[in-house]
């Protein structure tokens, strides 16, 4: 019971990382029906930069917590205005000129924007691995057992409990944002018709400009909680994540905010639970075949809606 706890509690840590960058997927999709393959690049920049920031401020485990956040506000803000520019770019040079092309156009753009960050990050920061000693210690013990085994005591981090307290406030305060003000509901009638939003007075192209920027906004957010947690960070962590991020984002349904966190999670327990109790070999096999299944007695995913065609 003790050993399913702990697991429980690092899927759910993973699985929020995962949930905030498949909701820039799903965001993007959601007003232009096309996937961002440059995200998860985005993600890993936000990495890098964020990396880059700590080590010339300077921060160690010693500075003190009290400095230790207020400097990690300064980097969390520096990578997401960072990560925003890149998100603009990507939709200014992949995605607008080609909007009225076939499909696969802007697809292939954002591809290429995806190699171009992969590539300029190996060759300015190296390919090897880059290492950050923890910033943020400590925990809680939730419960003990001792058995002939030895001693396996249940621990919830403190980093775990600030990435999944993140998670939840991001998902709530983008939720109320696309259901309460005025950019939300510009999203919501892109989403349901361009045309007849731009006839009705809405800026289309502001408002998928912004929506590039929010999603990369929260890939920022994810890449700095993922560097904090697992102190380690290369140039194709991006890749990795934005895979499993997409699938993520087609699991809980397309297009679905909370569908997106939820296709998180799922995809998080069910990696660490395979490599905890299975091998750890096959752990993407199982969540690739778990979103196989799914799409297959539910198309549209866990909480996605069915497409309506328009006539």
């Amino acid at each position: 019971m003790e050993y399913f706890l702990q697991q429980l509690i690092n899927g759910i840590t993973l699985g929020s990382i995962y949930g905030l960058i498949a909701i820039g997927y799903t965001m993007v999709y959601g007003i232009i029906g096309m996937i961002n393959f440059a995200h998860g690049d985005i993600f890993m920049v936000s990495s890098f930069i964020a990396l880059i920031v700590i080590t010339a401020l300077g921060l160690t485990v010693s500075t003190g917590l009290g400095l230790t956040i207020l400097a990690l506000i300064l980097v969390l803000v520096t990578a997401m205005v960072i990560a925003s520019v890149f998100g603009w770019t990507t939709e200014r040079m992949a995605y607008r000129p080609l909007r009225g092309s076939f499909r696969l156009a802007p697809l292939i753009t954002a591809i290429g924007i995806s190699i171009v960050l992969q590539n300029y990050i190996q060759i300015t920061q190296g390919a090897r691995v880059k290492p950050l000693q923890p910033l943020i210690e400590g925990g809680y013990t939730l419960m003990t057992r001792v058995d002939a085994n030895g001693e396996f005591a249940v621990r919830l981090s403190n980093m775990q409990i600030l990435i999944i307290a993140i998670t939840v406030i991001l998902m709530i305060v983008f939720s109320l944002m696309i259901a309460k003000t005025s950019l939300g509901r510009a999203q919501r009638a892109c989403e349901q018709d361009r045309k007849m939003a731009s006839l009705l007075g809405i800026n289309v192209d502001r408002t998928i400009s912004m929506t590039f920027v929010m999603g990369a906004a929260l890939a920022a957010v994810a890449g700095l909680m993922f560097l904090l947690y697992y102190g380690v960070i290369d140039f194709f962590i991006g890749f990795v994540a934005g895979v499993k991020a997409f699938t993520a984002a087609v699991l809980g349904g397309i297009g679905s905010l909370p569908g997106a966190m939820l296709g998180g999670l799922v995809i998080g327990l069910i990696e660490t639970f395979w490599s905890a109790y299975f091998s750890i070999e096959y752990k993407d096999v199982a969540a690739f075949s778990m979103l196989a299944i799914v799409l297959i007695f539910l198309p549209q995913g866990l909480l996605g809606k069915p497409e309506v065609e328009k006539v």
